[in-house]
C-alpha cells in the first residue's frame, strides 16, 4: 500500500492587481489596484484525480483536503455529493465542512466499482455560493484478489482413433475477475496429469488441447481424463483446476470374426418362416456402432434358397431361418457354408486379415404331414337336370409322408343343397338328387362343395378341397307370353297395334332374341293381322283391316334362341274396341281392359270371377227389394191405420209444408173405384195462378194394385208441363231455410224407379219419419 495521496487545492489569482484582501499578506500599492480594477476575472478550484487501492484497511483514511480562497478561514462551508456520499452505496466518503478533509470510511472492492465521481461544493456561512460545484474523481487501484475460474468443471471432446499428432480436440478457457490491463487478469494454463502416455498438450495462451504421439487405441483406452490448470499474474499468480475429458471414437479397424468353425442344427420338415438357430460372433469395435454390425452370406449349400440368414441387432450373431418349406423325403440334411463381414468396410489403415467363414449343417426332421389336394380347386361341368347317381368326378388327395404306409379317407365336408354323395375311400362323386336352375345355392351358374381328405397317422392330419361345380344350362323351357292379352283399336294405322312381351325362365344362351308368329296352322289370320319384331324380347301386333269390335283370340307361335330353340303355341286374346279420332278406345269397359292388359292370366280371371260374384249379389239383392215392395203395394193402404197426411201435416213444425197439405187427394189412393177417368181432376193448390192443366188427363187405377202405375203417369204428366212445377217442389221446401240437414223430399229424385231408391236414411230423421222408412224400406 503506498502512502496516502493529498491535493492541496489552490485559488491563484488572474491578476497580481486588484487581488481580493482574504489572503493574508497580499497587500499591494493602491494605484496598481486602481489600475486594474476594471479587468475583474472569475477565479476557479480544479482538484485533480486521487488514486487510492481496494481492500485499504486502515479506515478512515484522508484522502484529500480541498479549499477556497474566496473567504478567509473559517468562513468557508465544505460538502460533497455523489455515489459513496448520499447516493448508493451510502457511507463510504465523508467530507470535514469547515476544514474540507475527505475521508475515505470502508473497503474498496475495485470488481464492484473502479471509480467513484463526486461533486465539491464551498459556501459561505450563510449559504451563498462561493464557488462554482467542482469534480472529484475517485479511482480505486486493482489488487490480484482474485483466482481465475474455468468456464465449466468438465469439458468434454471426441477424436477418433489413430489420430495423427496435433490433431486438436477441445478448447478449454477461465476467466479472472481482476483487472485485465494488468497481470493479475494474465492466464496460463498446463495439463497437470494425463497418465504416463502423455498423448495429448495443451497451449498454455489459448487452452486448446490436441494429440502428441500417435497410437491411439480405442481398443486399448477408450477414454483419457486429464486435469488442466489456468494461474494468473502469468502463471504465477492464483490457480484453479478442471477435468478434461476425451473420448476415443471407433473406427472399424477390427473385422467380425465366429467363435468356432462348425454350427450344428435341426429343424422340422413343412415348417416355413421359423428360425432354426444362431452362430456367434465376435467384435472388437464398438458394440452398436456401424463398425461392430455384422453381415452374413450364405455361400454354399443352398441351391434352392432355402435359407435366409440375419443379423441380431442386439447381440451381432446371425440367425439362420427356414423360409420354404423342406421335404424330410426330398432331402434330410444340408451343409451351409456362411460367411460374416461388417456393413462398413475396414479402414485402409486396418491390417489385413482372411474372410471369416463358418459350415452350418441342418437336419431336417421327418413329421406327418397332411395330405395335399393336388387340383385345388377341382373345376368341372354338370349339365342342367342330371339324374341322381351319376358319376360326375373322382377327387381325391396324396400322402407327401411317403416313408410312411398310411390311408386316406374322404368326408363332404360342404354340401349346401345336399345334392352330392361322394364315396368315403375313392373319392368318387356322385349326383344325389336332380339340381335345377333356379336355385339359391347357385352362385353366378356354379355349385361350390368342400371334400375333406384324413389321413390315419396319430395325430391324424386333413386337408380341404374345393370342388366347383359348373351347371351348365339346358333350353328346357319355351318362352312365354307375356302379358297373354290386349286392347287395341280395329283400325289399321290409328292405334291399332298392340306390343307383346316374353318371358323365359332358361339363362342365356338359351333365351332372348325371342321370334314372335302368327300359327302357320291358321293361314286366314294373315289377312287381318300382322307381327313385325320390336327388339330381342318384344314384337308388334297390327291390324291389316278394319275389323268389327269384339273378343279375338290369336293362336301366336313363340320362339327362343336356344341351342336346340324350344317353341310354344299360345293363344293372345285381344279386345277390339271403337277407335277415336287419337286412335284411343272410346268405350268405357275396352278402356278399362287396356289398362289392365299388363296384369296377369290368374289376377285378371280373379277380377273377372269377383265382378261377376258383385252382378250376382246384387241381382239377389234387387228381387228381393222387389218383391218386398209389391206386397207392401198390396197391403199397403190395409195394414197402414195412420193416415199418411198426418206425418205431412207435422212437418210444418219445421217450418214450410203447409201448402202441400191438400195438394193431393190421398182419398184417390184409398178408393180409386170412387173416380171415373171422366171425373175432372183435382186443382193443385201448389201450381201458379197462370198455370193450365196437364197436356194429358191422369188416369185412374182399375185396382189397388196398379197405384205405381197411376202415382207414375201423374208424376210424368206434370213432369212434362214446363209450366206448372211438381206438386212437391222445392217452391215450398225452400221456406225451411238453407240450413236444414233433410234431404228434399222432390219428384226429382222420386222419378227414379222404385228399384232405385233407398228409404233407410228416413229412420235417421227421428221418429215421425221412421215410419216412411218402415213403408218404404225394406
Amino acid at each position: 500500500m503506498g502512502p496516502p495521496l493529498l491535493l492541496a487545492c489552490l485559488l491563484a489569482p488572474l491578476c497580481a492587481r486588484g487581488a481580493s484582501p482574504a489572503l493574508p499578506g497580499a497587500a499591494a500599492p493602491q494605484a496598481w489596484r486602481q489600475h486594474e480594477a476594471p479587468r475583474r476575472v472569475k477565479r476557479a478550484w480544479v482538484i485533480p484525480p486521487i488514486s487510492v487501492s481496494e481492500n485499504h484497511k486502515r479506515i478512515p483514511h484522508l484522502l484529500v483536503q480541498i479549499k477556497s480562497d474566496k473567504q478567509q478561514p473559517g468562513g468557508v462551508v465544505y460538502s460533497i455529493k455523489g455515489p459513496g456520499v448520499d447516493e448508493e452505496p451510502l457511507g463510504i466518503f465523508s467530507i470535514d465542512k469547515f476544514s474540507g478533509k475527505v475521508f475515505l470510511n470502508a473497503m474498496l472492492d475495485r470488481e464492484e466499482n473502479d471509480r467513484y465521481r463526486l461533486r465539491a461544493f464551498a459556501l459561505d456561512l450563510g449559504g451563498v455560493t462561493l464557488e462554482d460545484p467542482t469534480d472529484l474523481e475517485i479511482i480505486v487501484v486493482d489488487q490480484n484478489d482474485n483466482r481465475p475460474l474455468f468456464r465449466q468443471d468438465v469439458f468434454t471432446g471426441r477424436v477418433v482413433e489413430g489420430a495423427e499428432p496435433g490433431t486438436c480436440v477441445m478448447t478449454v478457457d477461465a476467466t479472472d475477475a481482476d483487472d485485465p490491463d494488468t497481470d493479475n487478469a494474465a492466464l496460463r494454463y498446463s495439463i497437470l496429469e494425463q497418465g504416463a502416455a502423455g498423448m495429448f498438450s495443451i497451449n498454455a495462451t489459448t487452452g486448446e488441447i490436441c494429440t502428441a504421439r500417435p497410437g491411439l487405441d480405442r481398443e486399448t483406452m477408450g477414454v483419457y481424463n486429464l486435469t488442466v490448470q489456468a494461474a494468473d499474474m502469468s502463471g504465477d499468480g492464483l490457480t484453479t483446476t478442471a477435468m478434461a475429458v476425451i473420448y476415443l471414437e471407433d473406427i472399424n479397424d477390427n473385422p467380425p470374426e465366429f467363435t468356432k468353425e462348425e454350427f450344428s442344427m435341426e429343424v422340422e420338415e413343412q415348417a416355413a418362416g421359423v428360425d432354426v438357430g444362431k452362430v456367434f460372433v465376435h467384435d472388437k469395435d464398438l458394440a452398436g456402432s456401424p463398425s461392430w454390425l455384422a453381415k452374413f452370406t450364405i455361400l454354399e449349400g443352398d441351391p434352392e434358397g432355402a435359407f435366409a440368414i440375419r443379423t441380431d441387432p442386439h447381440t451381432n450373431d446371425g440367425v439362420l431361418s427356414v423360409v420354404k418349406p423342406l421335404d424330410h423325403e426330398v432331402r434330410d440334411r444340408f451343409e451351409l457354408t456362411v460367411s460374416v463381414q461388417n456393413e462398413r468396410p475396414l479402414e485402409p489403415s486396418a491390417p489385413a486379415s482372411p474372410r471369416a467363414l463358418a459350415t452350418v449343417r441342418v437336419r431336417v426332421r421327418d413329421v406327418n404331414e397332411a395330405p395335399e389336394f393336388r387340383e385345388n380347386p377341382r373345376r368341372i361341368s354338370v349339365l342342367e337336370g342330371t339324374p341322381p347317381g351319376t358319376p360326375i368326378t373322382t377327387y381325391t388327395a396324396s400322402d407327401p409322408d411317403t416313408h410312411q404306409i398310411q390311408t386316406l379317407s374322404y368326408a363332404l365336408l360342404y354340401d349346401p343343397a345336399d345334392w352330392l354323395q361322394l364315396d368315403p375311400h375313392s373319392g368318387t362323386v356322385r349326383t344325389k338328387r336332380e339340381l335345377l336352375h333356379p336355385s339359391a345355392f347357385l352362385q353366378g351358374g356354379w355349385y361350390i362343395a368342400l371334400v375333406l381328405a384324413r389321413d390315419d397317422a396319430e395325430p391324424p392330419l386333413s386337408a380341404t378341397g374345393t370342388l366347383s361345380i359348373e351347371i351348365l344350362e339346358v333350353n328346357d323351357h319355351a318362352p312365354q307370353l307375356q302379358p297373354p292379352a290386349g286392347v287395341l283399336c280395329g283400325r289399321p294405322g290409328r292405334g291399332g297395334t298392340l306390343l307383346l312381351g316374353a318371358t323365359d325362365d332358361d339363362r342365356p344362351p338359351h333365351g332372348a332374341p325371342f321370334h314372335f308368329q302368327l300359327s302357320p296352322q291358321h293361314p286366314q289370320l294373315a289377312r287381318n293381322w300382322s307381327i313385325a319384331r320390336f327388339n330381342v324380347t318384344h314384337a308388334v301386333l297390327a291390324v291389316l283391316a278394319e275389323l268389327p269390335e269384339g273378343p279375338y283370340s290369336l293362336p301366336l307361335l313363340l320362339r327362343d334362341s336356344g341351342t336346340p330353340p324350344r317353341e310354344q303355341q299360345q293363344l293372345l286374346n285381344v279386345s277390339v274396341c271403337h277407335c277415336g279420332r287419337d286412335g284411343t278406345c272410346l268405350d268405357g269397359a275396352l278402356a278399362a281392359a287396356t289398362a289392365g292388359a299388363g296384369i296377369t292370366l290368374g289376377a285378371l280371371m280373379i277380377i273377372l270371377g269377383s265382378t261377376i260374384l258383385l252382378l250376382v249379389l246384387a241381382g239377389l239383392g234387387a228381387a228381393r227389394v222387389r218383391g218386398r215392395r209389391r206386397a207392401l203395394r198390396k197391403g199397403l193402404l190395409q195394414r197402414s191405420r195412420d193416415d199418411m197426411r198426418d206425418n205431412i201435416l207435422n212437418y210444418d213444425e219445421q217450418g214450410g209444408g203447409e201448402e202441400d197439405q191438400d195438394a193431393y187427394d190421398i182419398n184417390q189412393l184409398r178408393h180409386p173405384e170412387l173416380f171415373t177417368p171422366r171425373a175432372k181432376p183435382p186443382l193443385r193448390r201448389d201450381a201458379p195462378l197462370s198455370s193450365g192443366t196437364p197436356m194429358a188427363p191422369r188416369k185412374l187405377p182399375s185396382s189397388p194394385s196398379d197405384i205405381e202405375d197411376f202415382i207414375n203417369e201423374g208424376l210424368e204428366a206434370a213432369d212434362s208441363d214446363p209450366s206448372v212445377p211438381p206438386y212437391d217442389t222445392a217452391l215450398i221446401y225452400d221456406y225451411e231455410g238453407s240450413g236444414s240437414v233433410a234431404s228434399p223430399l222432390s219428384s226429382i229424385v222420386s222419378s227414379l224407379t222404385d228399384e232405385d231408391q233407398d228409404y233407410d236414411y228416413l229412420s235417421e230423421w227421428g221418429p215421425r219419419f221412421r215410419r216412411l222408412a218402415d213403408l218404404y224400406g225394406h
